[in-house]
C-alpha cells in the first residue's frame, strides 16, 4: 500500500513538472530552424535595406540562419497578411511598417488581418523621416511655393509614385495634396526602385520617401528635394527646409519599421527575439549605418511597450488616412 502510494505521488509530481520541463526544453531549442524575415516591399527600398543590414547580426546572436524574403504587393499588406496567417512557431516574421498597421487600418475596409489581434508586436527597428521631392525631367520648379502653384494651375495633370497603395509614400503624398487643396494621380509601383526610375524618366512628377534614398538623386540633379516633413531639418540634407518653414505648419509624414510575428507567438520566443533585435541595433556598425541613412534606431522597447506604441499609432493615423480621401477597396 505504501509502495503504491509512493508510485502515485511520484507520477503526480512528474505530471506537474512536465509542462515546466517542456517549456524549458522549448526555450533551449528555439530557434531550431532557419528564420524567415518577410519584407512586404520590393528590393531597394528602406525596409529591404534595413532588414538585410540586421539579418547577419541576428543570425550571429541567435545562432541560426536569418534569411530575408521579399513579398511585395498591396502596399505591404500581402506580405504582412502572409505572416499573420503563418504558424506561430518562431520561423516566420515580418518587418512591418506604419503603412502595414495604422495606415492599412484606415485605408482598407476589408483588410484581411487585424494589426493588433492577428500579429504579435516584437520590437521596433528604426524611425523613418519623409521628404517631398519632384523630378527635374521636364519640370522646372525652384521651391515648394512654385510647386504648389503649378499643381493648382494644372489639376490632375501631374502624377506621383509610391511603393504601393497604402504605403507610407502614398499616404504622405495624398495628405500633401489634401493640405494644399490640389489634385494629382497616384501611380503605385512594386518597390521604391521602380518609383525612382519613374521619377528620373519623368513618368511621375513627385514622390515622398526617405531623405537618404532621395539625396543621391538630388545630388545628381535628377530630382529636387523640396522639404522634409519633420519638426527639425535632416542632418543628411541640412539645406532643405522643413514643412513648417515652407508654410505647411501642420503637415507631418513619417514611418517606422518593426518586427512582428503571427498572433499567439510564445512569450519566450517574443522576448528572446526582442532582446536580439535590441542587441543588433546596438551594434556600432549597424547603429552607424542607420544614422548615415537618417533612420535612427528605436532601442529600449519591450514587446509590451512596442505593442502599446503600435496601438497608439493606429489610433492616430486611421483618422488622418480617412481624411486624406485615400482608399484601397
Amino acid at each position: 500500500m505504501i509502495r503504491t502510494t509512493r508510485r502515485a505521488t511520484l507520477a503526480l509530481t512528474a505530471s506537474l513538472m512536465t509542462p515546466a520541463i517542456v517549456r524549458a526544453q522549448s526555450v533551449g531549442r528555439w530557434p531550431d530552424r532557419t528564420i524567415r524575415m518577410i519584407v512586404p516591399f520590393g528590393t531597394g527600398g528602406g525596409t529591404d535595406i534595413t532588414m538585410r543590414l540586421l539579418a547577419p547580426k541576428l543570425s550571429q546572436i541567435l545562432g541560426q540562419n536569418v534569411v530575408v524574403e521579399n513579398r511585395p504587393g498591396a502596399g505591404s499588406t500581402l506580405g504582412t497578411d502572409y505572416v499573420a496567417k503563418s504558424a506561430p512557431d518562431g520561423s516566420t516574421f515580418v518587418l512591418a511598417t506604419l503603412s502595414s498597421t495604422g495606415v492599412a487600418a484606415g485605408l482598407y475596409r476589408n483588410l484581411p488581418y487585424d494589426p493588433v489581434r492577428d500579429l504579435t508586436a516584437v520590437a521596433p527597428t528604426n524611425f523613418i523621416p519623409i521628404c517631398h521631392s519632384v523630378t527635374t525631367k521636364n519640370l522646372a520648379v525652384r521651391d515648394t511655393a512654385e510647386w504648389i502653384a503649378a499643381l493648382r494651375a494644372n489639376p490632375d495633370k501631374y502624377s506621383y509614385g509610391s511603393s504601393g497603395v497604402g504605403s507610407t509614400g502614398h499616404i504622405a503624398s495624398a495628405n500633401f495634396l489634401t493640405k494644399t487643396g490640389t489634385t494629382a494621380t497616384h501611380i503605385p509601383y512594386r518597390g521604391a526602385g521602380q518609383v525612382f526610375s519613374a521619377m528620373i524618366a519623368g513618368e511621375v512628377q513627385f514622390n515622398s520617401d526617405i531623405p537618404s534614398l532621395m539625396k543621391p538623386l538630388d545630388a545628381d540633379g535628377k530630382v529636387k528635394i523640396l522639404f522634409v516633413a519633420t519638426d527639425e531639418r535632416s542632418s543628411l540634407i541640412p539645406d532643405v527646409p522643413t514643412a513648417a518653414e515652407v508654410g505647411l505648419d501642420d503637415y507631418r509624414a513619417y514611418s517606422w519599421y518593426g518586427i512582428f510575428g503571427p498572433a499567439h507567438l510564445p512569450q519566450y520566443i517574443t522576448d528572446r527575439l526582442a532582446a536580439a533585435i535590441d542587441e543588433a541595433l546596438g551594434d556600432p556598425t549597424i547603429n552607424r549605418r542607420l544614422e548615415e541613412f537618417g533612420t535612427p534606431a528605436m532601442r529600449g522597447y519591450t514587446p509590451d511597450r512596442f505593442a502599446k506604441y503600435v496601438q497608439d499609432e493606429i489610433a492616430l493615423w486611421v483618422p488622418i488616412v480617412r481624411a486624406s480621401g485615400a482608399t484601397a477597396d
